[in-house]
């Protein structure tokens, strides 16, 4: 009865949890609908600012100008959340953390959410605008460029997801040495691996040009050479085979 109790008690707080990540979202939401179209401009300003003269975006659907901006205004109100939403699920998860897993676990936490905005920023800052001028530079000749907004809008989310995803390099090699799959040395005989490894990621997750991909692949393998800095500092601590670590809370 006490295990049904207790089972029941976890799954309340899980509840509490997500509407508590839900109101954040839809709160920031809320803030700036008003801001939508300004939103788009911004977004789509690394587009705009390589068409030829005379070229525009288009709305090839009806509900596409009003239902494209508020779609975007979305993706930023979790976008902007997400240090809330990750303060919010630290506060669920930390009780049943002991302290040596707190101690590991939160800057990790927090710098997965830093290297995502990173991740972000640089693909909006330097590859999309290079990206779209390349693109533009060898437009057929007599071909009108006309990106309808919707399109554009799932294109850029990809790139943004893409390259905060792959921002994550640290964290996961951290992780790696952290639960003893292997260390800093061995990570670093296999450089070559991972060198080609990035050249792979970014063919999948960028459209289908040298240019983007190495984009995309030159910083994975600079984060790569960064975090095997870091992880020699987390694996003394996961070296120790002190009991009193997995007592203590």
């Amino acid at each position: 009865m006490s295990e049904k109790l207790s089972i029941l008690s976890h799954l309340n707080e899980l509840k509490a949890v997500l509407l508590k990540a839900l109101k954040s979202v839809l709160l920031v939401f809320l803030t700036l609908v008003y801001f939508a179209g300004d939103i788009y401009e911004l977004v789509s300003a690394p587009l705009i600012e390589t068409l030829p003269s005379g070229a525009s975006m288009i709305a090839t659907q009806v509900v596409s100008p009003f239902f494209t901006p508020l779609k975007l205004t979305l993706y930023v109100s979790v976008f902007l959340a997400v240090p809330y939403l990750l303060l919010t699920i630290w506060r669920f998860v930390a009780p049943g953390l002991y302290q040596h897993e707190k101690k590991a676990v939160l800057p990790l936490v927090m710098s997965s959410s830093v290297l995502f905005y990173g991740g972000v920023s640089f693909a909006f800052l330097v590859v999309l605008p290079i990206a779209f001028s390349f693109f533009s530079s060898v437009a057929l000749e007599g071909v009108n460029i006309a990106t309808d907004i919707d399109s554009y809008l799932s294109f850029v989310l990809k790139i943004f997801l893409a390259f905060g995803l792959a921002f994550q390099m640290p964290v996961a090699t951290v992780l790696v040495c952290v639960t003893g799959m292997s260390s800093h040395l061995e990570l670093r005989q296999k450089r070559a691996h991972v060198i080609v490894g990035a050249f792979v990621i970014g063919m999948i997750l960028t459209p289908p040009d040298m240019f983007s991909q190495t984009l995309l692949a030159i910083p994975i393998w600079l984060l790569f050479e960064a975090s095997l800095l870091v992880a020699r500092f987390y694996e003394p601590h996961c070296n120790h085979n002190d009991s009193t670590l997995y007592t203590e809370r």
